[in-house]
């Protein structure tokens, strides 16, 4: 390609040749240049915004990041506050264990138990937790396992208490039936066991029991706990009252005044029975007082001077 080229007065011109090559290069810029400049111009647009977009982005984390602290927060506390409850329960549960074993020693000397039947000063395998700075954190499970721990010791407990209490029942049983001392609280023996002078016929026969004498009206108390048999008036017994105690022993409480039981009613022993009188074949207010085993009269004396369980 051939450009012509005057000079400004026109006097004189220049051929310019142009190769083919140089023409396609220069259109080619031309053509591209627009473009790459509008490109160019939207990166850097682009780039503008970018700072926009990435602040935006920036705040819905800061907010997410919040809310997961709150619900952290709120787990922590809602954590605290079943650990304080666990704390709680335990030093309940410490607080009764403690009382069960001073009752369960005070139990077992009161049973005169031998040594080591029952152990109420084996250390609980448990313990009281221990106090925690902030931020210290503690196993739940440790909790719970420390609870069950002192669930089971004092079941333990419970139950030896239990063996303790029905030994001590029975025991108890055992020492209020057990017939001992004088069925008065005031007066004095005035005729023995065995033979003696008839008051009335003034002739030797056998007396089945032991008289007391005392004031009329005084009380006439049961010797021993039992069941009452009988109360009421019998022949040349007067106003009698019998009492069973078990194992075939039976005490009577004869010329009363008045009766203050009647028969099936349980008595305690030291319970006031009847009020003394002169019922009956008597000389004058007393009680006569008997023993007997399966039926057969006994001395009453080796009964009232034994000492009372």
């Amino acid at each position: 390609m051939n450009i012509v080229i005057f000079n400004d007065s026109h006097s004189a011109s220049k051929n310019l040749h142009i190769p083919g090559w140089m023409i396609g290069v220069l259109l080619t810029v031309f053509i591209f240049a627009p473009l790459s400049v509008g490109s160019v111009g939207l990166y850097m647009a682009l780039n503008n915004e970018s700072p926009l977009l990435t602040e935006e982005s920036a705040q819905e984390w800061l907010q997410d990041i919040r809310k997961q602290k709150e619900d952290i927060d709120v787990l922590r506390r809602n954590s605290q506050e079943q650990l304080d409850a666990l704390t709680v329960r335990i030093a309940e549960l410490q607080a009764r264990l403690v009382r069960l074993d001073a009752l369960g020693k005070r139990l077992t000397h009161i049973a005169d138990l031998e040594e080591g039947e029952f152990d109420f000063d084996r250390t609980p395998p448990v313990g009281g937790p221990e106090a925690m700075e902030m931020g210290v954190s503690v196993e739940v499970d440790d909790f719970v396992s420390t609870i069950d721990d002192l669930a089971r010791t004092i079941d333990d407990r419970e139950q030896q208490l239990q063996v303790i209490e029905s030994l001590l029942g029975s025991r108890k049983i055992q020492d209020d039936v057990f017939i001992a001392g004088r069925p008065i609280k005031k007066g004095w023996l005035s005729s023995k066991y065995g033979k003696r002078t008839d008051p009335f016929t003034g002739r030797i026969a056998w007396h089945e029991g032991v008289d007391f004498a005392g004031k009329d009206g005084s009380d006439v108390i049961a010797v021993a706990a039992g069941v009452v048999t009988w109360a009421g008036p019998r022949y040349g017994y007067g106003l009698l009252v019998e009492v069973d105690h078990g194992d075939g022993y039976t005490t009577r409480y004869a010329h009363n005044k008045k009766a203050l039981v009647k028969p099936g009613d349980i008595v305690s022993k030291g319970q006031v029975l009847s009020l003394m009188g002169s019922s009956g074949r008597s000389t004058g207010p007393h009680v006569h007082y008997e023993v007997r085993h399966r039926g057969r009269s006994m001395d009453p004396a080796k009964f009232i001077y034994r000492a009372s369980r």
